[in-house]
C-alpha cells in the first residue's frame, strides 16, 4: 500500500476499487445455499462486509508485482546477514518440489500409494545422518528452534529412563537466543557458560557447572562470533563423564559440511536449519524445517512416525515405537521444504557440499581481510574465521550501529545482524553464493559509510534516503504501521 507519490499517477489499491469488480470466478456452487446467520452465531457476524478493494485479476496481479519489485530479496540484493545464512535458492529445487507426486500428495494416503515420497524421505534421513556422523534422523521439526525443543525432549526422555530427571541445561553465552528459550519450554533451568576473551568456551567454567544435575550442554559451533571451537571434543568428554549430553545448534553447519562431522567429536544430538545449510526457503514464520540427528542412545525416543525400509525394498511409516516422545508435527514433516533440501544435497553430492563450506569460509575471511586496518572499523576477534565474523564500527557523534545498517539500504544491501552477540557490532556473513565483485562492492559501500560517519553523520542518522519508505520505528511499526508513502 505504499505509493510512488502525489504526482505519480499511481493510486492505492483501495483507490482503484470498482464496485462489482472481482479477481476470482468461483463458478456455481454444487451444494445447497445457506445463509451465514443459519450456521454462524450472530455475535460473530459483522453488520456489513469488510471494506476490501474490488479489482479485476490483472489489476490485482500488477498491484502485487509492483509491490514485489520494491522489496528486498536474495534474488535482487546482497544479504550479508550473519547468524542466519541467506543464500540463493536454486530454481531446480522449486521444480522438484512442484512435481505432482509431491505437491499433490495427501498425507493420509496408504504407504503403498506413496512409495516415491517415502523413498525420498528415507534417503534424506540417510544423507543427514551421514553428514552429521550420527545414527538416526527425524524430519518432523518445523524450524530450528522446534528442532532444539525436540532435541531437549529426547534428552529428557533418556534421562528419565536412565537415572531420573536432570533439571539443568548449560548454554554457552555465544549460543543463539532460542537455546535458553527451548530450555525453559522443556521445563529445564538454563545456566550460561562463560566464554574466554578469544570467543571460545571457558572450560574451567564448564567443569565447575557440569554435574549430576546437568542434562546437556547446548553449544553453537561454529559459534556466533565466527569461530570453530577446537575444544569441543574436550567439552564432550567433560559432559559424558558426568552422564550429560552434548547438543549442537547446527545453525552454522554451512561452514563445516564435508569437513567435519559433529558425531565424530562427541555430539549426541543436533538440529539442522535447512534454509541456512541446504538452500530451502527461509521459514520467516511460515513453512520451514529443522530436522534433528541423534546418537543410537537417543534414537528410540525419536518422534513417530519414522520412515523405514523393509527387506523387500519398500518403505513404510513406522509408528510402533514404545519409547517415542510422540508427535511434534502433524503427519511426517514439512515435505515441500524437505524435497528442496533433498534436491540440493543430490545436486551437489559429497564433494559439492564440501565446496559449499570451503567457499563460505573463504568469502568470510576475504571480507574480514578487506576490513582489517580500514579506518572506522575494528575486528574484535582475530581470525581465521568460519562463515561469519564480527565487525565493530566507530560510533562517535551520537551514531548507533542501526545508523550504519540503515545506510546500507541506500546501497541496495540488506542490513546485517546488529548488536549481537556483542553490543555495538555488526555480524557479517557473505555466504558461498556471492561473487567476488559483490563482496568488493560491499566493502566499497562500507568504506563510504565510514567516511560519512566522520564527515556527515547526519547522512547516516537520516538513512535510508532512497528507499520507498522513511526509516521505520522498529517498535511502533509492528503495532501501528504507517502504510502511506513518505511524501504524504
Amino acid at each position: 500500500m505504499t505509493r510512488l507519490g502525489p504526482d505519480s499517477g499511481e493510486a492505492l489499491i483501495f483507490e482503484k476499487s470498482v464496485p462489482g469488480a472481482c479477481a476470482v470466478d468461483l463458478g456455481a456452487s454444487d451444494v445447497p445455499a445457506t445463509e451465514p446467520r443459519d450456521t454462524i452465531p450472530a455475535a460473530l457476524l459483522a453488520d456489513r462486509p469488510p471494506p476490501l478493494p474490488e479489482v479485476g485479476e490483472l489489476e490485482l496481479v500488477r498491484h502485487y508485482a509492483r509491490l514485489g519489485s520494491r522489496l528486498f530479496s536474495v534474488d535482487a540484493h546482497f544479504y550479508p546477514l550473519g547468524s542466519c545464512t541467506m543464500k540463493y535458492n536454486p530454481r531446480v529445487n522449486e521444480w522438484a518440489a512442484g512435481l505432482a507426486g509431491f505437491n499433490a500428495l495427501h498425507p493420509l494416503q496408504a504407504d503403498e500409494d506413496m512409495q516415491g515420497v517415502l523413498e525420498l524421505l528415507y534417503n534424506l534421513h540417510v544423507y543427514l545422518a551421514e553428514i552429521a556422523g550420527l545414527d538416526k534422523v527425524s524430519l518432523q521439526p518445523a524450524a530450528g528452534a522446534h528442532g532444539e525443543m525436540t532435541s531437549l525432549m529426547l534428552v529428557n526422555a533418556y534421562h528419565a529412563e536412565h537415572g531420573g530427571i536432570r533439571p539443568n541445561v548449560l548454554t554457552t553465552d555465544t549460543a543463539h537466543g532460542t537455546n535458553p528459550a527451548s530450555c525453559t519450554i522443556c521445563g529445564r533451568n538454563a545456566i550460561p557458560v562463560k566464554s574466554r576473551p578469544d570467543g571460545l568456551v571457558d572450560l574451567d567454567d564448564l567443569r565447575t557447572k557440569a554435574n549430576d544435575k546437568t542434562a546437556a550442554l547446548m553449544i553453537t559451533s561454529p559459534n556466533t562470533v565466527g569461530k570453530f571451537d577446537g575444544q569441543i571434543k574436550k567439552m564432550a568428554d567433560i559432559l559424558h563423564e558426568r552422564g550429560a549430553m552434548l547438543y549442537l545448534d547446527g545453525a552454522n553447519m554451512n561452514a563445516v559440511l564435508g569437513i567435519t562431522r559433529p558425531g565424530d567429536f562427541g555430539v549426541d544430538v543436533m538440529h539442522y536449519n535447512t534454509h541456512k545449510t541446504f538452500s530451502t526457503p527461509h521459514g520467516c514464520g511460515g513453512p520451514g524445517a529443522g530436522p534433528i540427528a541423534v546418537s543410537k542412545e537417543l534414537a528410540p525416543y525419536l518422534p513417530v512416525p519414522q520412515v523405514e525400509k523393509r527387506s523387500d525394498g519398500t518403505y513404510y511409516l513406522d509408528g510402533d515405537r514404545p519409547k517415542s516422545i510422540g508427535k511434534v508435527r502433524t503427519f511426517f514433516g514439512q515435505v515441500g521444504v524437505l524435497v528442496r533440501c533433498y534436491t540440493y544435497i543430490r545436486a551437489l553430492g559429497p564433494d559439492g557440499l564440501r565446496d559449499v563450506s570451503e567457499k563460505a569460509v573463504l568469502a568470510a575471511n576475504y571480507l574480514a581481510a578487506c576490513f582489517k586496518g580500514v579506518p572506522g572499523y575494528a575486528l574484535p576477534f582475530d581470525g581465521p574465521y568460519c562463515h561469519e565474523f564480527i565487525l565493530k564500527p566507530k560510533l562517535g557523534g551520537g551514531l548507533r550501529v542501526l545508523d550504519y545498517a540503515k545506510r546500507l539500504i541506500d546501497f541496495g544491501i540488506h542490513p546485517p545482524t546488529m548488536e549481537w552477540p556483542i553490543h555495538g557490532t555488526l555480524m557479517i556473513e557473505p555466504t558461498e553464493t556471492e561473487s567476488k565483485a559483490t563482496l568488493d562492492a560491499f566493502v566499497v559501500a562500507m568504506k563510504q559509510i565510514a567516511k560519512e560517519a566522520v564527515e556527515s553523520p547526519e547522512t547516516l542518522k537520516a538513512a535510508p534516503s532512497g528507499s520507498w519508505i522513511e526509516r521505520a520505528d522498529e517498535v511502533a511499526a509492528s503495532r501501528k504501521p504507517n502504510l502511506r508513502w513518505k511524501g504524504d
